[in-house]
């Protein structure tokens, strides 16, 4: 007796169709290993935080050899962060008893030596307080040996312009850039006029002490300003008479007559007659002027 096959029977499910070709499934694969690789990667500690973990007694070389990447370029050592850049291992001293530190790769480093030179720092002492110093702005600049605490912008150390000096001094441009030692300056901007050229500022001391060697004393030159200032006195004053006597002459010009020449007329004489030539000649009284003409 055969069965009945009812129409309740469920069919096997049918196996779905892959739509995707042979090179999609390719390129997912290589994706897929390429994204366990990046994971892989990345599965390392940040640098900075494996540091500061081993603060709390744990030895940092060890902190850094726990997965971190170490790359060796050229003779040195450094730690692959994981964000884009290299951080130089840290060389830690040797143990005592020690000859060597071991690093993070396995290998033995070497030895930590203090080669360092030791660079002699040169001090000068303030001529105003006595201290000893190492640097300062005027010593820089000027080579005045007087440290920040005691520099005086305002008084002692001020600064004057090339031009001032050269007028409150009497100095020349060699008394500046030729004389030995020529003196120091520092160079800004014109705040007048920011297209002009630059100002010179020199140290207000150092130009009085050279002023000081050009006029020999404070009295010579004292003595310069007022030969100067009489030069000036008197050509103030011959200018001063001069523009006054043109005034004079240009408002009150009846008593500046200029004398003219007077136009001169001929007095003739008696006129003589030529017969061959039937003219006329007269000659002036005053002047060897003579006239001849025809008598219409």
């Amino acid at each position: 007796m055969s069965e009945e096959v009812t129409s309740d029977a469920v069919a096997p499910p049918a196996e779905p169709v892959s739509k995707l070709t042979n090179a999609q499934k390719a390129r997912i694969e290589r994706n897929l290993a390429k994204a366990q690789r990046l994971r892989e990667a990345k599965l390392v500690l940040h640098p900075f935080k494996e540091l500061a973990s081993s603060k709390d007694g744990s030895h940092p070389e060890a902190a850094l050899g726990q997965g971190s990447a170490v790359i060796k370029v050229q003779g040195t050592k450094y730690i692959d962060s994981g964000g884009g850049f290299l951080l130089e291992q840290p060389v830690l001293p040797a143990a005592p008893g020690a000859g060597t530190v071991p690093s993070t790769g396995g290998e033995e480093a070497p030895p930590v030596l203090d080669d360092a030179i030791a660079i002699p720092v040169q001090y000068e002492e303030c001529l105003e307080c006595g201290d000893m110093y190492a640097d300062s702005y005027l010593l820089n600049n000027f080579g005045h040996s007087v440290c920040d605490k005691c520099r005086d912008n305002e008084d002692r150390h001020a600064l004057i312009t090339r031009t001032e000096a050269k007028a409150e001094y009497l100095l020349k441009d060699c008394d500046f850039d030729k004389r030995e030692p020529r003196l120091r300056y520092i160079s800004r901007k014109n705040p007048h006029n920011v297209r002009w050229g630059e100002m010179k500022l020199y140290l207000h001391l150092q130009v009085h002490q050279r002023a000081l060697e050009v006029w020999g004393s404070e009295e010579e030159l004292v003595r310069q300003h007022e030969a100067r200032e009489d030069k000036r006195e008197v050509g103030k004053a011959r200018k001063y008479n001069k523009q006054m006597k043109q005034l004079r002459m240009e408002v009150r010009s009846s008593i500046y007559t200029k004398k003219t020449h007077a136009v001169h007329e001929h007095e003739f004489g008696p006129d003589s007659y030529d017969e061959a030539a039937d003219t006329y000649t007269h000659t002036c009284l005053t002047c060897p002027y003579s006239e001849t003409y025809e008598k219409m």
